[in-house]
């Protein structure tokens, strides 16, 4: 217990037979339940996590039948701690780069009820762990976190990728789940379905581990971009549509809709005309006068769109 709270802790575990047990001997006594979530691993990580929880009765091995995606992973061990009155839900990797001792820290925002879900920010702690991180993990990392900030309305988040989380029952048991991205890039799509059912999310300092000569984060620079992008673009609108149209009306609606149709083909129209200078075609004021018109329109509806999103998601 922790405050009064029942704390439950999912694992997402796939081929960490190496880790998964210094892992799980490093949970701290608040923790009253422990899920590791066997994603189908093909080496002795199920046999490993037996073993500790022969040893320790807290540690529950949930068995995936085919492998589901490190997603789909925490999925499951949500649903598990709602279905055992769990009042909170943390997660750390079963890579064993995740400092245990601060799971309080992510815990404390969520029972005196600051926030619906917490989660690890390595940036707010640049003098503790964060000067190891590599500039090529440092630079996608900022690049997706401002992507992810319009896509999810959570501007004042950043390190999405990190997956040191808490999270309320009450979060797990009002969004919708079964439509949530399963793979790696779970954190962004998670941040965008709390953000369509109004739940509050805070970043918390934590410290950055790497350990030498194991296995780092799948983010592997722009490719690894490039692949979220097309996600995080169909989670936007979503949202948009989900949240201010289905579940409540706003009219930042029209305000995205306006700027992302007019900024676009102001753009367009531009190149169009620059196009035909090029040729020798004349191109005459009032044209120019409507292609800087339709630019202009569409960034201050897209401005005024994304300040009023940004307010909604205070």
């Amino acid at each position: 217990m922790y405050r009064d709270n029942k704390i439950g802790l999912t694992i997402p575990a796939y081929n960490e037979e190496r880790l998964i047990g210094p892992t799980l001997d490093a949970i701290p006594d608040i923790i009253d339940v422990v899920y590791v979530v066997n994603d189908c691993s093909t080496d002795s990580t199920a046999d490993v996590v037996r073993e500790r929880a022969a040893k320790d009765p807290r540690i529950t091995l949930v068995d995936h039948e085919t492998n589901q995606g490190v997603g789909q992973g925490i999925i499951t061990g949500y649903q598990r701690a709602s279905v055992d009155q769990c009042d909170l839900c943390v997660v750390t990797g079963g890579d064993h780069q995740m400092p245990m001792e601060q799971i309080p820290a992510l815990l404390d925002p969520l029972v005196e009820g600051n926030a619906d879900y917490s989660k690890g920010n390595r940036f707010l702690m640049p003098d503790d762990g964060l000067d190891d991180m590599p500039w090529s993990r440092m630079l996608p990392n900022a690049m997706i976190s401002f992507m992810t900030k319009m896509a999810s309305g959570y501007y004042k988040i950043f390190d999405v990728v990190d997956g040191f989380t808490a999270i309320t029952r009450r979060a797990i048991d009002l969004v919708d789940w079964d439509s949530a991205w399963k793979g790696y890039g779970y954190p962004m799509d998670f941040l965008v379905r709390l953000n369509a059912y109004g739940l509050r999310v805070i970043d918390v300092p934590r410290r950055a581990i790497y350990l030498e000569g194991e296995r780092q984060s799948q983010i592997k620079g722009v490719r690894y971009a490039m692949k979220v992008t097309p996600m995080l673009i169909r989670d936007f609108f979503w949202r948009i549509i989900f949240r201010y149209l289905v579940r409540d009306f706003h009219p930042l609606l029209f305000f995205y809709l306006f700027g992302l149709l007019f900024l676009p083909l102001g753009v367009v129209f531009g190149g169009f005309l620059i196009y035909q200078q090029m040729e020798g075609v004349g191109v005459s004021g009032p044209r120019a006068v409507v292609c800087a018109l339709m630019v202009l329109m569409g960034l201050q509806f897209l401005l005024f769109a994304m300040l009023y999103d940004m307010e909604e998601s205070k």
